[in-house]
């Protein structure tokens, strides 16, 4: 791909996590970690939580997602909402249900024709995992300490429901998550209060970013933990806050989570040359 007029792009958020889009349909671009961080870079580059690449796989697309360091994620549900508005408006899948394949596997779209402001686009995440360890990893911030439950959704996740997800403190330095051993590859936190039965609200600190506005494979992990700390009867729903807006997640009979909320592109253009040319 050639670089040198520089490279198109679109800015999009689901809830407030941010993405910058870029297609490459033909696999042809060849992202650096450096090239990743400098693009969301929010005072040097575009910036965003993360960038989502465009890569067309046969009749399907592949969601390429790097964090906002340049580190590589298994998926992001707020990041598939943008990415199958992108295909959608861009023609590139009819509206309706389809698939995308990310690095956790293939995974499910709904966006539907009479959405036409994309507020309650829908992702099947799969079945949240409960990690099987001794003893359950431990959080710790510059206010407290607190115990956490070890998710899988399929990102890592450490869930932990406190009184006033408020005290988790400014959330501005990685808290830090012991035994160490059982995030080997690092874990997004997410500090959870009870506002109703079935609604939460939720803070969450992003491996490889900090804390966000939103995150949603940990709006997945934490539903399911509150769903199973309540003893929710499938098929069960949990109202998830957070800090950049309102999502839902459905469990089914069959164990499986669906996100739903909305997705919203705020800009395009074309990265300077500068910013791409490693």
């Amino acid at each position: 791909m050639d670089l040198s007029i520089g490279l198109p792009f679109m800015k999009g958020h689901g809830t407030g996590n941010d993405f910058v889009v870029v297609a490459d349909f033909n696999d042809e671009l060849n992202l650096t970690a450096d090239m990743v961080s400098t693009i969301c870079d929010r005072h040097r580059g575009i910036g965003a939580d993360g960038l989502l690449r465009v890569v067309r796989e046969g009749d399907t697309y592949f969601m390429d997602y790097r964090n906002a360091d340049g580190t590589l994620a298994e998926t992001c549900g707020n990041g598939l909402r943008v990415f199958a508005r992108f295909l959608v408006e861009n023609g590139l899948e009819k509206a309706g249900t389809f698939d995308v394949l990310t690095r956790a596997g293939v995974v499910q779209a709904t966006v539907s024709a009479n959405d036409t402001n994309f507020d309650n686009i829908a992702i099947r995440m799969g079945q949240p995992t409960f990690t099987d360890v001794e003893t359950n990893p431990e959080v710790t911030t510059e206010v407290d300490t607190w115990t956490g439950v070890a998710v899988t959704m399929p990102n890592p996740h450490c869930v932990t429901v406190i009184d006033d997800m408020m005290m988790a403190g400014s959330l501005h330095e990685l808290p830090t998550v012991t035994p160490a051993s059982v995030f080997p590859e690092g874990v997004n936190i997410e500090f959870v209060e009870a506002r109703g039965l079935n609604h939460i609200g939720m803070r969450t600190y992003e491996r490889g970013v900090g804390e966000t506005l939103a995150c949603g494979s940990g709006s997945c992990a934490a539903a399911a933990v509150w769903a199973d700390r309540e003893n929710l009867a499938a098929p069960w729903t949990v109202q998830v806050d957070i800090l950049g807006g309102t999502v839902f997640v459905d469990g089914d009979t069959d164990g499986f989570v669906t996100l739903r909320g909305p997705a919203r592109f705020v800009a395009s253009g074309v990265i300077s040359p500068e910013l791409v040319a490693f």
